[in-house]
């Protein structure tokens, strides 16, 4: 029984106030087979879905938690899947029925059963260059999760600075409520942005380098010192959090309107 199937029941009397709060305490975690407790009501509380880390876990393990997930919830995501993985988890998704997002060389997806409605925020999201498109896509499939539609350009760096005026200039006139930056080697593109616009600026450190300061080393250390207000920064290469924290941004604007 899904919360506001609980809380109609309670409304119109066809349970106890006991009966609803044991239904709802189980409706909050559910364990599978012992080895994993997954936050079922993770989304109602904190408006961010299930995110499975699935490099670190093996392939049964996988399956088990995504069924378990979308017994109880709409969506899942599952991210950083092994290349030897992955053919199998989509065809996994296929039998259980589900619809598939996947990412441009990416080797997240997204998994839900019903189609997922865009009436979140906007959030815009960039990337320096084609090798931090994967990172990028991450964040995307978290906002498109989080109902947040998304506006997208890639390979928008400053070796070629000229590219990016065009695409920000939509972004103001979408009236996009938080823009995601992704950019490895030194990581300028993301103070660039945040010197331009009045519109809150996630930057996401890409391991795309090499030599002293690769392995997104240079990009992170150059955007936490970026003299430019109104940026902050994630991770190296945690598109997932920066999506979190764009759509969770973009999503409160709307509730405000």
């Amino acid at each position: 029984m899904e919360i506001y199937e609980i809380l109609e029941s309670l409304e119109a009397g066809k349970i106890s106030v006991n009966n609803a709060k044991k239904l709802l305490s189980l409706y909050s975690i559910e364990e599978v087979e012992g080895f994993a407790k997954i936050d079922i009501n993770r989304r109602k509380r904190r408006g961010i879905p299930e995110v499975i880390l699935a490099e670190t876990k093996e392939l049964d393990e996988i399956k088990k938690i995504i069924k378990k997930t979308l017994e109880k919830t709409n969506s899942v995501i599952v991210s950083r899947i092994k290349k030897e993985d992955f053919p199998k988890i989509l065809a996994f998704a296929k039998r259980l029925k589900v619809k598939i997002k996947t990412g441009k060389k990416s080797s997240s997806v997204l998994l839900f059963k019903k189609p997922i409605k865009f009436h979140g925020g906007k959030v815009g999201i960039l990337t320096a260059g084609t090798s931090d498109i994967g990172v990028a896509e991450e964040s995307r499939l978290m906002c498109e999760a989080m109902n947040c539609k998304c506006i997208i350009s890639y390979d928008v760096g400053v070796a070629g600075i000229q590219r990016i005026f065009p695409i920000l200039k939509k972004m103001v006139e979408e009236e996009v409520d938080c823009i995601i930056v992704a950019a490895g080697m030194e990581g300028a593109l993301v103070t660039l942005v945040s010197t331009m616009v009045d519109i809150p600026i996630i930057g996401i450190p890409t391991s795309v380098g090499y030599g002293y300061g690769g392995k997104g080393i240079a990009a992170l250390a150059s955007m936490l010192q970026s003299c430019s207000l109104g940026l902050s920064v994630v991770n190296i290469d945690n598109g997932i959090a920066a999506g979190g924290i764009a759509a969770n941004i973009a999503n409160r604007v709307v509730r405000k309107k």
